[in-house]
Parts: C-alpha cells; sequence; structure tokens
C-alpha cells in the first residue's frame, strides 16, 4: 500500500474518533452546566479545554462560548474542534478515494457539506442536536468502514488509528476528573461521557465510586471504549500488518513495542491500586500514544529516496527526491 494512503487512512480513523469523542465529551459538560447551578461555567470550560489541549481565551467562558470554541472553532491555532476533525477526515478520504468505498466517501462528505446547515440549527434548539448528529455520523461512517471495507492493511490502519485515539481521549476524559472525591457525583458524567453509563451499572450493580469508574475505563477487558481494550486492538492490528514483509529498520518495532508496553502495564496493575499515581499514569499513557504515532510514521509513512540520472554525461548531475512506499 501507497505511504501517503495507509496515513490517510490513519488519520481518517483518529479524525472521525476525536470528532466523535469531543462531542460526547462537550454534551455532557453543557448538560451539567445547564442543571447544576453550583457549577463555576468559566472554571468548567476551561478546565475542558485544557483537557482538549485547546488555548482558552482571555474573555469569560459560559456554555455557548464555550460550543463555539470546540464545536465550531475553526483553524484553531492549538487543540482540534468538531469541525476541524470532520474536516480533516473528510480531507483525507478524498486523497484516498481509491482505497476507501464510495459509502464510506459519502458519508464524509455529506457530514461536511450539512455542517454549516446544522451549526445553525443547534443556535436555534440548542447545542445537544449538533452533537447527536456528529454521534450519529460517526457511529454511521464506523459501521460502513467495518461492512465495506476488506479486511487488507488498509482496514488495518483505520482500526489503528480510531484505538489509538480513543485511547487518548479516554484519558484526557479522567484528566479532567483527577483530582475529583471518590464519592463526587461528576464521575457519573465521565461514564456518560465515555458511553458506558449503562453498561458500567449492570456490572456493578449500580455502586459508584472513584476507583470502579477508573478501573472499568481503564483496565475492562471487553468495554470496546476502555483504554486496555483499545490499545488491545490497536496491538493486534499492528501484528496483522507486520507480518507482511516490510522495512524493518530503525524504528521497525518501536510502535508495537510501546503499544505492548503499555498493555501490560494495565494488565497487571495491581488490584485496587488504580487510583494511586493516577495522573502520572495517565500521562504516561497520553505519552505512548504521541510516541506510537511517531514510530507509525517512521515504519510505515516515510517516504523513500529515489535517485534521477537528468544527464549521465553530466558530473553531479544527479536529483535526489522523494516518492511514497
Amino acid at each position: 500500500m501507497l505511504a501517503r494512503n495507509a496515513e490517510a487512512l490513519y488519520w481518517i480513523g483518529r479524525y472521525v474518533e476525536r470528532a466523535d469523542d469531543t462531542a460526547r465529551i462537550l454534551d455532557v459538560t453543557v448538560h451539567q452546566l445547564l442543571e447544576d447551578s453550583t457549577v463555576d461555567p468559566d472554571q468548567a470550560s476551561r478546565t475542558l479545554l485544557h483537557v482538549l489541549g485547546i488555548d482558552p481565551p482571555h474573555a469569560r467562558l459560559d456554555m455557548w462560548s464555550l460550543t463555539d470554541v470546540v464545536a465550531f472553532g475553526r483553524g484553531l491555532k492549538s487543540g482540534c474542534s468538531i469541525v476541524d476533525a470532520i474536516s480533516a477526515a473528510r480531507e483525507n478520504a478524498r486523497s484516498a478515494r481509491e482505497v476507501i468505498s464510495s459509502d464510506m466517501w459519502e458519508c464524509l462528505n455529506t457530514t461536511y457539506n450539512a455542517l454549516g446547515e446544522r451549526e445553525r440549527a443547534a443556535r436555534r434548539l440548542g447545542p445537544h442536536e449538533f452533537f447527536s448528529f456528529v454521534e450519529g455520523r460517526a457511529a454511521m461512517f464506523a459501521g460502513l468502514s467495518d461492512s465495506t471495507l476488506s479486511r487488507d492493511d488498509g482496514y488495518r490502519f483505520l482500526v489503528l488509528g480510531r484505538a489509538i485515539e480513543r485511547v487518548d481521549m479516554t484519558v484526557r476524559l479522567l484528566l479532567s476528573r483527577v483530582g475529583d472525591s471518590a464519592s463526587s457525583p461528576a464521575w457519573v458524567s465521565v461514564l456518560r461521557a465515555a458511553g458506558a453509563h449503562d453498561t458500567y451499572l449492570r456490572i456493578h450493580r449500580g455502586v459508584m465510586d472513584a476507583n470502579r469508574v477508573v478501573e472499568f475505563l481503564l483496565l475492562d477487558r471487553l468495554f470496546p471504549r476502555s483504554a486496555f481494550y483499545s490499545l488491545k486492538l490497536a496491538e493486534q492490528a499492528l501484528d496483522e500488518l507486520m507480518k507482511i514483509p516490510a522495512d524493518r529498520a530503525g524504528a521497525g518495532a518501536e510502535a508495537r513495542r510501546l503499544l505492548g508496553r503499555a498493555r501490560s502495564e494495565l494488565e497487571f496493575v495491581r488490584p485496587g491500586a488504580v487510583l494511586e499515581s493516577l495522573e502520572e499514569r495517565l500521562a504516561g499513557l497520553q505519552n505512548i500514544c504521541r510516541e506510537v504515532g511517531e514510530g507509525l510514521r517512521a515504519q510505515y509513512f516515510r517516504p523513500n529516496l529515489w535517485v534521477e540520472w537528468s544527464d549521465a554525461g553530466q558530473v553531479g548531475a544527479v536529483t535526489v527526491g522523494e516518492v511514497d512506499n
């Protein structure tokens, strides 16, 4: 597979997942600001912006100004809004039309073209309409990619990007609540933002405390949005990619080593000790997500040099350029 197509599929997976998870997190935050009068809108908004890596404006923030930045912001200097994520996913899909299905392209293109109308509707009816739209379209894209893509390298790169982004966003979600008391009602919001509220209640029979919530979102073997499950999925996709002969020099196996280390550290964490040094553990997972991306770029997305003899009769008449793998 061409390196540019592999990289495009990887980033399609990441950007669609980023738009979906950002919509989920912002939806829960907006509901909290509307329902709980004890929450300071400016402080809660700045905490969310910090978690998402977006530089906050100097003016005081409320529900609508937060939504303007995180949902509708365009060309942010730091971080990524929902609109920016969908736009980036669509541009990557446009550059890789030959390796994705028509249904996948139509889903992303239709979503992108409807953003302006949905933004205007959200300003009339409330932001929840926009968040529901994004979550629904992301679910549709995931279903279409699973049902219309062959299980070849392209599909593996898509799954790899989706899984790594899901780990990163789960970590960011938990970082937003580091320091909260074990009995804080905010942990319910964390579960809802991750789409895990109903599943958690069925497993733990309604018992709500910080240790169980964090363990569920980090360590659960069966929930598809847990960090462990996503790391395992990324590791499996990368294993299948590495069975095909490829350049193993340099950083060839670095991404695989990082994923395996992160997964094993979560798998064998001491029971009941997940809250110990939680912030350090989450920061370590975030760094691993970034380093895995760099390792994948070095292994699969790196361009090879090509040499062209422009005039064999002249000394030094050599042109060096780049070509996709």
